[in-house]
């Protein structure tokens, strides 16, 4: 397929459409390409649903990260620790996530904020972003993998983990293959099925703390006092932060994806607003009922022989006297691998789409069938989930901290630059005339959460390795700290060979990128009101 070339300083992004595209579209006013199902630019099909990105901002990539990770970060800090980590990275995640809804809004185009990135930086700027942003996601695909095949070894340990990872490594990239709309339609329904979870788990642990259990105690509060609620003072609160950073990303992927939502206009605000549901009851809930049931000194958290001893839910269901739940969470964690692995799938692949695409990475990963499948993208990010294979040498538990620890790098460094790329915007936004209204999303209290994302974000990048200090580990700390000079390395080297030119605010290109909804298109059906009719889903995602 052949793709244009995007340059952002031109003004001249938007495709002229012809008379025969414009009817194949349905819409004899289509002069932009807006109302196609193949976007022009990239050659994805806009096949996402609103009600599939709002599933995807209130629990897509909640995984083993969190139901298998919280373990070891409880166990590190203790349960107040791991309220303050939840807690500031929530306030965090809030932050960037009112960036991101202001610049996605209005520029739903490919790349998201990686070629938000060249427009209101620099290109050099756009391509650390966009490797940063790639790593995150095939270490989270290595780790889910990790997990994923750990599980199965559990049940049935007669075929080896290599073998459980080759037959996920082609089931998931066949189901990839099927196309963007079968991917939202199955994240959709899997998204569902972990939140009923999570509910399920928080009414069994207030009934567990009050003694509704049969033959089990009354626990209360009881584990804040005993091992206490804090396990290793700041050192402790300090190695929850990269834990919890780890937790959190995901949470800017609907920016990835507006590209193929049929109507980001009206799905992009919704599920920006949708993440603070996701942060209270999801992150925060959470976090407290984990560490009200489970003790932080619990031995399965630490080295347990099964990944699912590192669940904190599993502990809980066997201090509650019921030996057999370890099953019942590995079944729910190996659903939550199955949500997690796809999503990580698609959000990496469309990354490296849209870079190669705008000459950030190889040229053949730009590539797109007739149906909008980046064949090249997907298969290339699927092979990067083989980082998982180094379990078999060094355990999947120390392959799980391993890898968190380079995703949670480079989630921070990615979030500081949306910020960064935010502060851009808004500030080439008043240069050149225009004002806060005429924005279809405005950010809280800009310029405070802006400027508290950026700095925020480049501290704790550089404060989640201080406990490898002391004692001093060197190999700790290499795991810590490696990414922090990669992303200015790209950056010198990128803009030192191509010679990238960082744009003034009133050379920054603010018209191309923008486009309307697909139902723009579509005449409206009212009730007896006058008023547009509104499905159930829409009622109920508008309740929100």
């Amino acid at each position: 397929m052949s793709l244009p070339e995007r340059k952002f300083g031109d003004r001249k992004d938007d495709l002229v459409v012809s008379g025969d595209d414009r009817e194949a579209t349905g819409s004899g006013s289509d002069d932009t390409g807006d109302f196609r199902a193949i976007d022009p630019h990239s050659g994805v099909k806009r096949g996402l649903k609103t009600r599939h990105l709002s599933m995807m901002a209130l629990a897509g990539i909640i995984g083993p990260g969190l139901l298998v990770g919280s373990g070891g970060a409880l166990s590190n800090g203790g349960p107040a620790s791991l309220i303050i980590g939840f807690g500031i990275i929530g306030i965090l995640a809030f932050s960037i996530m009112q960036s991101l809804g202001e610049l996605t809004t209005l520029y739903p185009s490919g790349g998201a904020f990686t070629d938000l990135g060249d427009r209101f930086v620099d290109k050099a700027f756009g391509v650390a972003v966009g490797w940063n942003y790639f790593i995150i996601w095939f270490c989270v695909l290595a780790n889910e993998y990790n997990v994923i095949s750990s599980v199965m070894v559990f049940w049935s340990p007669k075929v080896p983990q290599y073998g459980y990872f080759l037959i996920f490594w082609f089931a998931f990239l066949g189901f990839q293959l099927l196309g963007v709309e079968t991917f939202g339609e199955a994240e959709f329904w899997l998204a569902l099925i972990k939140l009923i979870g999570l509910v399920a788990y928080f009414l069994f642990s207030i009934v567990y703390a009050a003694g509704g259990v049969h033959g089990a105690p009354a626990i209360g509060t009881s584990y804040w006092r005993d091992p206490g609620a804090f396990a290793d003072g700041f050192r402790g609160v300090a190695s929850v932060f990269v834990f919890c950073s780890t937790f959190y990303a995901g949470v800017e992927s609907v920016a990835v994806a507006a590209t193929e939502t049929k109507n980001p206009g009206v799905a992009v605000p919704l599920a920006i607003r949708q993440v603070f549901v996701r942060i209270v009851f999801v992150y925060m809930g959470s976090a407290f009922f984990f560490g009200l049931t489970c003790p932080s000194n619990a031995p399965g958290l630490i080295g347990g022989s099964s990944r699912a001893l590192r669940s904190p839910m599993t502990v809980a269901l066997q201090n509650a006297g019921w030996e057999n739940g370890v099953h019942l969470i590995n079944a729910f964690i190996f659903i939550t691998c199955l949500s997690a692995v796809n999503s990580s799938i698609y959000i990496g692949s469309r990354t490296l789409l849209f870079m190669a695409q705008n000459k950030k990475a190889p040229k053949f990963l730009g590539w797109t069938d007739k149906r909008g499948v980046p064949i090249p993208a997907i298969i290339f990010t699927n092979l990067c989930g083989a980082l998982s294979m180094m379990n078999v040498s060094t355990g999947a538990s120390k392959a799980y901290g391993y890898i968190v620890n380079l995703s949670g790098v480079s989630t921070f460094l990615v979030w500081g630059a949306i910020s960064f790329i935010h502060i851009r915007f808004r500030t080439a936004w008043k240069v050149q005339g225009h004002t806060e209204k005429e924005l279809p999303f405005v950010s809280l209290w800009y310029p405070y959460n802006a400027y508290f994302g950026l700095g925020a974000n480049i501290f704790l990048a550089f404060i989640q390795g201080w406990s490898t200090l002391s004692p001093f580990s060197a190999g700790d700390f290499v795991d810590a700290y490696i990414l922090l000079p990669l992303f200015p390395i790209i950056y010198f080297v990128y803009k030192f060979i191509f010679k990238t030119k960082l744009w003034k605010p009133h050379e920054v290109d603010l018209l191309s990128g923008r486009r309307k909804d697909l139902d723009e298109a579509k005449v409206p059906q009212l009730d007896t009101n006058g008023e547009v009719k509104l499905t159930l889903w829409q009622k109920i995602l508008k309740s929100l």
